[in-house]
């Protein structure tokens, strides 16, 4: 029996989710920061600044960046935990983990870059003082497989940071669902040409855990003082927890 799961709104099967993800992501990578700035306003900046911030990278630190696409996150640990230190830039996505590696590169910044699956990470145990995954934990067929994964790679006393798209405060839903569903496709098709992977997009993070929700999850892959931080009134959300 074929095992299913969300794409989206849609019900597939599993392999056929990894499949049509993929696909979204080769559509959108060349486009992404464009579109992240215009469907956010800039704000990802901000919420990526603020995680930067709570991860607190030393010189010398091991960071792996998980679905990390375009580097944002990679770039700005690669610098804290300079020549001495060790930051993976991952994705599953080869179009988006293209367009990552040629950024940091124009940056001056040579590191580490591969392609893998969260769910299956090719690390040992107890290798990295910090692991990240930015909007990409959503995307994640086993969510719960991806999360004691990322645990297993931290060092003793090592934090994980998600950040995610979540769910929004109350007053602002009814504005927020007709901005995903009707301008959020709209502007995937004039500035990507690709309003079906916009589509996509606004429904898989009306499908993703809320906040408590990802919480518990976090505590059931064995991390410990696990809290999160709304931004921008929930519609994104980090989660921090400690692998002790």
């Amino acid at each position: 029996m074929t095992n299913t799961t969300h794409f989206g709104y849609k019900t597939v099967s599993e392999d056929e989710k990894v499949h049509e993800v993929a696909k979204v992501f080769h559509s959108v990578a060349a486009k992404y920061d464009v579109m992240n700035d215009l469907m956010s306003g800039g704000l990802h900046r901000i919420w990526k600044t603020f995680t930067i911030a709570q991860a607190g990278v030393r010189p010398g630190f091991k960071v792996l960046d998980i679905a990390g696409g375009t580097g944002d996150l990679s770039k700005a640990f690669a610098k804290q935990a300079g020549p001495s230190g060790e930051v993976w830039l991952t994705d599953i996505n080869e179009s988006m983990l293209r367009v990552g590696r040629d950024r940091l590169l124009n940056k001056g910044l040579v590191t580490p870059t591969l392609l893998c699956d969260a769910e299956k990470l090719p690390f040992p145990d107890n290798y990295f003082d910090r692991v990240s995954v930015a909007f990409g934990l959503r995307n994640m067929t086993h969510k719960d497989a991806a999360l004691a994964e990322m645990r297993r790679v931290l060092k003793p006393g090592g934090k994980l940071l998600v950040l995610e798209f979540s769910k929004v405060a109350a007053p602002l839903q009814k504005p927020y669902d007709v901005y995903s569903f009707s301008v959020l496709p709209w502007l995937g098709q004039r500035i990507a040409g690709d309003a079906e992977s916009y589509r996509y997009l606004a429904e898989s993070i009306r499908m993703h855990p809320d906040q408590e929700t990802l919480k518990t999850m976090m505590e059931t892959a064995g991390l410990e003082r696990v809290q999160y931080f709304n931004l921008t009134a929930g519609v994104a959300a980090l989660h921090t927890g400690i692998k002790l």
